[in-house]
C-alpha cells in the first residue's frame, strides 16, 4: 500500500469525523430550542457513514464517506409551560428531541476517531522521513 493511499484513507476519516462533529455541535446548540408546534421543533441530525471499498494490486482498502445526514425519529419533547409564548391551547411547548448525554458521548467518540486518524498520518509521515534518511547515510 502506498503512502498516498494511507493519507487518502486517513483523510476520508478526518472528513467524516469532522462532519460528525458538525452535527453534534448543531444538535447541542439546539438542545433546548422551543418551537410553536411539534412539526416545527428542531430534530437531531446524524451522519450516515458508508465504506467505499477499493482494491489496487490485490491490497484491499476502504475509505469512509458521509452517505447522508438524516433526522432522528425520536419523539419531540412536550413540556407543560402554559405561560410560554409558544404554548399551545393545552399549555404545552414543543422542544427538540436532542439527547445531550448521547451527543456528548458521540462527540467523544468522534474526537477519538479523529485523533486516531491524525496519528496514522503522523506515523506515515515519520516512516517517509525515515526512508529519506536511509538514502542520505
Amino acid at each position: 500500500m502506498s503512502f498516498n493511499r494511507i493519507y487518502d484513507i486517513a483523510g476520508s476519516s478526518l472528513s467524516a469525523q469532522t462532519q460528525r462533529l458538525n452535527t453534534v455541535a448543531s444538535n447541542l446548540a439546539n438542545a433546548d430550542a422551543a418551537a410553536p408546534s411539534a412539526d416545527q421543533a428542531y430534530r437531531a441530525v446524524k451522519p450516515v457513514f458508508r465504506a467505499v471499498f477499493d482494491q489496487i494490486n490485490a491490497v484491499p482498502s476502504a475509505k469512509v464517506e458521509v452517505a447522508a445526514v438524516v433526522q432522528t425519529d425520536a419523539p419531540v419533547e412536550m413540556r407543560y409551560e402554559p405561560n410560554h409564548p409558544y404554548a399551545n391551547g393545552d399549555g404545552f411547548v414543543a422542544y427538540s428531541n436532542v439527547d445531550a448525554v448521547a451527543e456528548m458521548a458521540d462527540m467523544m467518540s468522534a474526537t477519538q476517531s479523529f485523533e486516531a486518524s491524525v496519528n496514522i498520518m503522523n506515523r506515515a509521515r515519520s516512516m517517509q522521513q525515515g526512508l529519506l534518511q536511509l538514502g542520505s547515510k
